[in-house]
């Protein structure tokens, strides 16, 4: 675990949903890494780190039947969900949403309780906090949350779900809500970025004044970890972020150092592109572009003791140096 956070020994062992996935698989290398006895929830077989038990993960759902994977469990991490996606071409998407991230995340913590599991740790969504802060206004752990679209509505009500089960039933709950995360093998909009980077191509991103926060997939994982075993997170909300916040300009520079090729960015105003994308029909896009969200990690640090071990520059370097490698 990170300097300063809590190092107890191994909880039991650990089932961790949506094993084979972006964050998953980071998380259960480190648990392994860390002597943790580690069970990969994973829908069909994968190539998983080493030490890693996989157990066959039912469809997300209300009627999973979680029973056989929760056998001797002391706490679940729970990863697997139905996504946010850009272009959603479900009928109606938040009913499909919550049907995977609200009675399936439901059907799951009720069987964990029965099988006497003792924390659940929940990665949620910074959008259960809404799409944007005001400048200078960082999102707290604490806040009245306000999800706007059919992906945060649905994560929203599964924490509210869950308080539910955690104040039946004893089970101690802990949620994460991660900002955007990257590292190596990431995917859409944040490998896009890179690959117009990396060919050098000009873009409109040079005049960006907004605030945004990320997390490094390195950082998001050891808060996970530190939530298992760490007494002072039951029962907590805690916000996930790098502790550095960065305009959109400044981090395509910044990623561009990383790869190798200096950023060419046109100081095109931020008003111009917004009009142009709501024009375009992509006014989501270029909230994401031009608009804030920050995070305050403060109650990480102050309840946990947690600081980010990986600093941007180097996360965005590791991200950059894996991303080379695969093209």
């Amino acid at each position: 675990m990170s300097e300063g956070s809590f190092n107890a020994p191994a909880p039991g062992p650990v089932l961790v949903t949506g094993a084979s996935g972006f964050v998953g698989r980071a998380l259960v290398e480190r648990l392994l890494a860390d002597g943790v006895p580690t069970l990969a929830a994973v829908r069909t077989a994968a190539v998983l780190p080493a030490g890693a038990r996989q157990v066959h993960a039912p469809d997300l759902g209300p009627d999973a039947d979680w029973r056989a994977a929760l056998d001797g469990v002391a706490c679940v991490v729970h990863l697997a969900a139905r996504v946010h996606v850009m272009r959603d071409d479900a009928a109606d998407p938040l009913a499909e949403f919550r049907r995977v991230n609200v009675q399936g995340t439901l059907a799951l913590a009720r069987q964990a309780a029965e099988a006497g599991v003792r924390r659940l740790v929940f990665a949620s969504s910074i959008k259960v906090n809404g799409e944007g802060s005001a400048p200078g206004r960082p999102f707290t752990a604490d806040d009245v949350p306000a999800p706007c679209d059919p992906y945060g509505i649905s994560k929203h009500e599964a924490e509210q779900a869950l308080w539910a089960v955690a104040g039946q039933t004893g089970m101690e709950l802990v949620i994460v809500r991660p900002v955007l995360v990257y590292g190596p093998g990431v995917k859409a909009n944040f490998r896009s970025l890179m690959g117009w980077l990396a060919r050098g191509l000009p873009l409109p991103l040079g005049a960006i004044h907004n605030r945004r926060s990320l997390v490094a997939l390195d950082n998001l994982v050891d808060l996970l970890t530190t939530c298992v075993d760490h007494p002072a997170a039951a029962g907590q909300v805690f916000l996930a972020g790098d502790g550095e916040d960065l305009s959109t300009t400044e981090l395509l520079r910044r990623l561009g150092v990383a790869l190798g090729k200096p950023a060419r960015l046109l100081p095109v105003p931020a008003a111009w592109l917004e009009g142009a994308a709501r024009l375009l029909g992509r006014a989501p896009v270029a909230q994401r572009l031009c608009g804030s969200l920050q995070v305050d990690i403060g109650k990480a640090r102050d309840l946990l003791g947690w600081t980010p071990p990986v600093t941007v520059d180097d996360a965005l370097r590791k991200t950059a140096r894996a991303f080379l490698a695969q093209r």
